[in-house]
């Protein structure tokens, strides 16, 4: 049986940030390890490590807060029926 236009609707929207977030994902790992090694080789300061490391880190706290986020909404749909 075929769902509802506004259901399929939802879906695609949750489909496309589960997406966002892992693009997020590995392309922040990608880019931390890349700026880590370039960092060593160029002999940055300490504080650069830090500042890339927190970027990093604030990139994947939102990731999993997106995806937590879609987790719940679709248990919620799932136990409203």
């Amino acid at each position: 049986m075929p769902q509802p236009p506004e259901h399929s609707e939802i879906e695609r929207r949750r489909r496309g940030q589960i997406r966002l977030a892992a693009i997020v994902m590995a392309v922040t790992m990608v880019v931390w390890m890349g700026a880590s090694f370039l960092g060593g080789q160029l002999g940055l300061p300490v504080r650069f490590a830090f500042l890339i490391d927190l970027a990093a880190i604030a990139a994947l706290v939102w990731s999993l807060f997106v995806t937590y986020w879609v987790w719940k909404a679709r248990r919620e749909d799932a136990s409203d029926g």
